[in-house]
């Protein structure tokens, strides 16, 4: 009888203990690997098989890493966090639809970092950002979409000042245009060391959006750089060639020490240049800013 009390006296300390424990609880850094299983706690001796099946063991601004080189399947990210492969090979490959959505909260960060996302020449978007606060886009390939590569659509209403990086990064092979920041976002986006080429459109920035572009390459797009009526371009040490027309400014593009080489239109619309750029070898120059070296 007295072991029997023991044990109720036991079980009665217990329950509190028991209730206030969570049942699921969320790791700040979770694991991905090619061989994985989604059944896992995403541990690095027990980790996941794709992003999708991390994402819901990872914390809020926790961080999925890859363990060793996998496909990782499409994923729709909706709490600041960062995925990681820079340590080794991390591939995310659809078809008939989104590689990575972005739907966080306004005001979360959300770092890429070392991803290969391929659409297969019939994947719709590769990154498609609809609602966060910071994005950030690093040393990542994104290729074959029958859309866009990047798709920014974040609006103010939605997002609490929303910001774009993409640097190191490579925008190849999309139908649409590589870097798309829509019209109406109110995004400033920052573009470094990254080459868009053989697109629809390199980069194109719509109204109310501006993006400050350097050390970067647009080659073989239809268009390289395109500012519509109500968006700006600030380009600095870009190299925009062998497209159809290089430059498109219906709004504000400046550029300075740059190349708009070997275009069959070097310019549309009124493109301001500093004077220190290099425009030689279009089939048209097109029309320039009264400050244009030659």
């Amino acid at each position: 009888m007295r072991r029997i009390g023991l044990l109720a006296l036991f079980a009665v300390f217990l329950a509190p203990v028991l209730v206030s424990a969570p049942a699921h609880a969320q790791a700040t850094r979770t694991w991905v690997s090619g061989v994985g299983d989604d059944a896992n706690p995403c541990s690095r001796t027990a980790p996941c098989k794709t992003f999708a099946g991390a994402i819901s063991k990872t914390a809020a601004a926790g961080e999925i890493n890859c363990l060793d080189p996998g496909g990782f399947g499409a994923v729709t990210i909706t709490k600041a966090i960062t995925l990681n492969c820079s340590a080794s090979l991390g591939s995310v490959l659809v078809a008939g639809t989104n590689g990575i959505n972005i739907s966080a909260a306004a005001a979360d960060k959300v770092i890429l970092r070392g991803i290969q996302i391929q659409g297969v020449n019939s994947g719709l978007v590769g990154i498609k950002i609809n609602t966060a606060g910071v994005v950030s886009i690093e040393d990542c390939v994104v290729t074959q979409f029958t859309q866009q590569g990047i798709s920014d659509v974040r609006t103010s209403a939605t997002s609490t000042n929303p910001r774009l990086t993409v640097r190191n990064s490579i925008v190849t092979q999309n139908v649409g245009t590589g870097i798309a920041i829509g019209a109406g976002t109110a995004v400033k986006a920052e573009i470094e060391g990254t080459t868009a080429n053989n697109n629809g459109t390199g980069v194109a920035v719509g109204s109310g959006s501006i993006a400050m572009i350097n050390r970067s390459v647009f080659s073989g797009n239809v268009t390289g750089m395109q500012a519509d009526a109500g968006g700006g371009i600030n380009a600095d040490d870009v190299s925009v060639t062998h497209g159809t027309t290089g430059v498109v400014a219906s709004n504000n593009v400046r550029i300075s020490n740059s190349d708009v080489t070997f275009n069959t239109t070097g310019f549309s619309g009124t493109t301001v240049s500093y004077g220190n750029n290099r425009l030689q070898g279009n089939g048209t120059l097109g029309t320039l800013g009264s400050a244009a070296l030659q």
